[in-house]
This record gives C-alpha cells, structure tokens and sequence, in this order.
C-alpha cells in the first residue's frame, strides 16, 4: 500500500507542474490480500481525474508456496509480463506515452517497455540511503563469497557510515536464498534504466545522494540521472476520524502516537506488553492495533481480522488508561495525526513514508524496526538524526 500511494503522489506532482500530461497507474490486487487498496484506488479516482488506473487481471497464484511475501510480489510482476503488453499496446493506440515509471518489484516489466521503445524511470520509494546500498549491492556480491547474515561486521558503502551487517534489507541477508537471488537482480538493473527518481530531498541526505550522482556507488558502469522529488506526503485524509476529534481535547506536544504501518503486526504477547508499558509511563498516548499474525500457514499472508481489543489487550487496559489514552482499530489517517498540535512523539517502525511524515511535521521518532528495509534505515537515520 505503501509504494501505491507514493506513486500517485508522484503522479500528482507530475501533473501539478505538466498539466498537459496524464497519468495511468498499472495496478495488480491479488485476490488473496487486497487490504485497503480498492478503496483507496476509487477514492484517488474519483478526485483527481488526471490520474487514472488500469487494472491488470488476477494471477492465479498459491502463496503458500512462496517463502516471502516479496516472493509472491515478484512472481506476481513475472507472470503478469503478458497482461502489461496488452495494456501499453492498448495505451499507445490512443495516447502518446512519454515514459514508463516503475518500482523495483516491477523490474521484470522492464523487458516489456522495451519493446515499445519507451524510456523506463525507476521510482524508488526509499530513501537515498538504500538506493546508495541496492546500487552497490552488486559490488559487493562481486568481491566477497559469504552472506550477510553471517558476517557480524560493519560494511562500508559509499555516502553511508559503516552499518552493522545485520541490518541489512531483510531479502539481501542471506545469499543462499531465492529473494536474495531476485533482490541482485533488480540491483543490476538500476543504472540500465533511463533514470531514477527519489522520495527524498538533498537536504535530508546530502552526503548521500553526492555519492549516487558522483558516480561511486556505480564504478563500473555510468550512474543514470537522479531526480530527488521529495518528501511526497499524501493529503491529512479523513479529518473526521474520532482520534481526531480526540486530538483536539489533549494539551500541545502531550501525546505518543503509535502506528506500525499496513504490514506491521505482533504477537498477543507483545501486545500486552507494550500496554504494560503505556499504562506504566503514565503519559498520553493513541495507539493503533492489529491482530496478532495468525498461527495457520494458510492464513500468513491475509490481512488480520479486525482486532478484538478485550482479548488482545490486558484485562482492564482500557478502563485504567481511558482519561489519557486511546485505542484505534487497525487504522488512523497517519498524516493528520502527525501533523496534529498534540502530538509530540511518534512510535514506529520506520517505513520510509513514516519516516518522512514525521520529518515534514517535525516529530520526534522511537524506531521499532519490523521488516523489509527498516533496520537499515533505523541504522541510517540514527546516523543522521546525531548530524543534524
């Protein structure tokens, strides 16, 4: 969800500045996990007519014999080749297309574009910090034989202070493995595109993107432009929620706001423990729950159930917290909440759109890494958070 939204805000700013130009997103929603995406999809439809979306048909596709849920995406990109033919054949029977902006899941789609002659932008939804990393990867693949996973060292990469091997984005770990396989391969492909477009900003990661537009992250081979577009922050959204409203009631900088983006679950255990916490420190505080991931292999990669909080959470929780803490259901507008006057620090796992967000606002970050490429990100903006 949230590589979709960057790229309608991209497609915003596009037309914001060439109103001449339209954009049409290519969009593929298993039938397995659609989440919140059809809704937002009718919602961006419905208000910013220049930007419309070509749905791809389903892929068939069992993900209980995937190992990853970056495995299922990628095959699902693979194996839908034939349906992006179609659409750009359809496209360009009526229209000019004057470019063909991917993410890296969408590497394989590349090909295609190919054959209409169209130049392929990579639109990288991170920050400069892991493009610096992915455009190095295969350098670092070339001159060394072991996987990361195993290495308990610092590794040094161009722009970047050294960073703990551990930290590494989750599919590049271990070398052994099939994600690790796909995740070099998209690193290849990134300086053969025609450039690369950035949610970042130079102010934000000065020393970085000079690395990436010096060349040095890409020594064998010519660095494509760099174009940095950000920070796309997506609209405040719903400004009716009730978190909202109860926003309005607390003191200026008094309350903790707790959101681990649309992917980000713990175990019942972990969730009555950072209740334990909340209750003990005695501070305001919103707080956004999932359900625990399920224990079933054939429900790992369905969205969770909406979470029944009695259950979940301890046994009068919510009574003893009730005058300085709320409880929200699965999802708050995350924008509106940071950009609120009360809100005076922000719990998160540190997916690069929160991260964002929160930098736009000015919000003070407690990193919870979870997934993909957060730990590294954490381990970059510690680094950054001592520079400013």
């Amino acid at each position: 969800m949230g590589h979709l939204i960057s790229m309608v805000e991209l497609g915003k700013l596009i037309t914001k500045h060439h109103p001449s130009y339209s954009v049409m997103i290519l969009t593929l929603i298993p039938s397995f996990n659609t989440g919140a995406t059809a809704a937002y999809v009718r919602h961006i439809s419905a208000t910013f007519p220049a930007i419309t979306f070509h749905h791809l048909p389903d892929i068939p596709l069992d993900p209980l014999l995937f190992p990853s849920m970056e495995a299922i995406v990628l095959e699902l990109i693979r194996r839908s080749n034939p349906n992006v033919n179609i659409a750009l054949k359809s496209i360009s029977e009526s229209s000019n297309i004057a470019a063909f902006i991917i993410d890296g899941f969408c590497t394989a789609a590349m090909s295609v574009a190919r054959r209409f002659n169209l130049p392929v932008y990579y639109f990288f939804t991170s920050g400069a910090c892991c493009l610096a990393l992915f455009l190095y990867i295969p350098t670092i693949h070339r001159t060394t034989t072991g996987s990361f996973k195993d290495m308990n060292t610092l590794i040094q990469f161009p722009g970047l202070p050294p960073i703990p091997s551990s930290d590494m984005v989750v599919p590049l770990l271990d070398r052994t493995t099939t994600d690790y396989s796909d995740f070099l391969e998209i690193c290849e492909q990134f300086p053969k595109s025609a450039g690369i477009i950035i949610n970042t900003f130079d102010s934000l990661e000065p020393r970085v993107i000079k690395a990436i537009t010096d060349g040095v992250c890409v020594p064998d081979q010519p660095t494509p432009p760099i174009y940095c577009v950000g920070p796309l922050v997506a609209a405040g959204g719903d400004d009716s929620h009730e978190c909202l409203k109860w926003l309005d009631l607390q003191p200026m900088g008094s309350v903790v706001f707790l959101c681990f983006g649309s992917l980000g679950v713990f175990t019942g255990e972990q969730l009555k423990e950072i209740a334990k916490g909340l209750e003990a420190s005695g501070h305001r505080f919103l707080w956004v729950v999932r359900s625990p991931p399920s224990n079933k292999k054939e429900d790992r990669f369905l969205p969770p159930p909406e979470p029944e909080l009695d259950v979940v959470l301890p046994e009068g929780f919510l009574n003893r917290t009730k005058e300085r803490g709320l409880v929200v259901k699965k999802w708050a507008p995350q924008v509106a909440v940071l950009g609120h006057k009360s809100v005076g620090g922000f719990v998160t796992h540190c997916g690069w759109n929160s991260v964002l967000e929160a930098v736009s606002f000015g919000v003070p970050m407690v990193a919870w890494p979870l997934y993909a490429e957060q730990r590294f990100v954490i381990s970059f903006s510690n680094i950054l958070m001592l520079l400013i």
